[in-house]
């Protein structure tokens, strides 16, 4: 039988992984025997996870490119090399009709969505492919296979991470580095809460029936949560998930639409 398990002091990076799904990611490979190295913008998160996980970390804006490049050799450095990079960071980004959403947030979601997976597999591949081996999982969205009216920054910007994965599994195959994308549903968290009460707000009704209307496009009737997502990620680098790669895996409770 495969081993269900990483393989013992696996280098991972994780981005935005002070909180949310980012930190039960963290978590999960701390605890399986993962060696982990969390970036964010939040200084004081990070020192938590300093404290708790005995992560090293580094404060670092994915959308920014000189951040990027100086967090791949932070990590590189506490490391000893790289094995996983997890492309988790992101943002929900505006909720508007297309008209009247700001340019400005346009470009913000792409940057840290988008730009930022290119800028960190960019500046990591060279430290993967010296491993000799490795996984990227990006963090894509259910978003990534539905059209979502009202929100489409988000929706474009996780669509196009799935043409990515999906490029650099082909492109990295050879070098032995496995690429997945993971797509949540409707995560149970703060983000999710914000995208829920932007709507109601929206459209002029109670956060509950909002939130109701959500529920009702799942199969299962329920949220995922952030340690649904942390598993299958650490999964897809176990041995188990060694010839999984160009895939667009959905932890979703079956959202059957958006």
């Amino acid at each position: 039988m495969q081993n269900r398990r990483i393989k013992p002091g696996l280098r991972v990076l994780v981005t935005a992984g002070a909180s949310g799904i980012g930190r039960a990611i963290a978590d999960a490979f701390v605890e399986d025997g993962g060696r982990v190295h969390v970036c964010d913008i939040n200084d004081s998160a990070l020192a938590e996870c300093r404290a708790t996980l005995g992560v090293t970390t580094s404060v670092a804006d994915v959308s920014r490119e000189d951040d990027v490049r100086r967090l791949v050799d932070e990590a590189g450095a506490a490391l000893g090399g790289l094995d996983v990079l997890i492309n988790n960071a992101g943002i929900a980004g505006p909720t508007g009709t297309v008209d009247a959403i700001e340019t400005s947030a346009w470009r913000q979601t792409i940057d840290i969505n988008l730009n930022g997976q290119f800028y960190c597999a960019h500046y990591a591949v060279p430290l993967l492919r010296a491993a000799g081996e490795g996984a990227i999982v990006n963090m894509s969205s259910s978003a990534g296979r539905f059209g979502y009216a009202f929100r489409t920054p988000y929706s474009a910007s996780k669509w196009a991470i799935v043409g990515f994965t999906q490029s650099l599994a082909k492109e990295l195959g050879p070098d032995g580095i496995r690429v997945n994308a993971i797509l949540p549903g409707i995560v149970k968290g703060p983000r999710m809460e914000g995208v829920i009460r932007a709507r109601a707000e929206q459209v002029g009704v109670p956060y509950e029936e909002m939130e109701a209307e959500y529920l009702q496009r799942i199969s299962l009737r329920h949220m995922v949560t952030p340690d649904d997502i942390a598993s299958t990620a650490l999964f897809l680098c176990t041995q188990a998930g060694w010839n999984i790669s160009g895939q667009s895996i959905s932890v979703c409770g079956n959202v059957e639409s958006l």
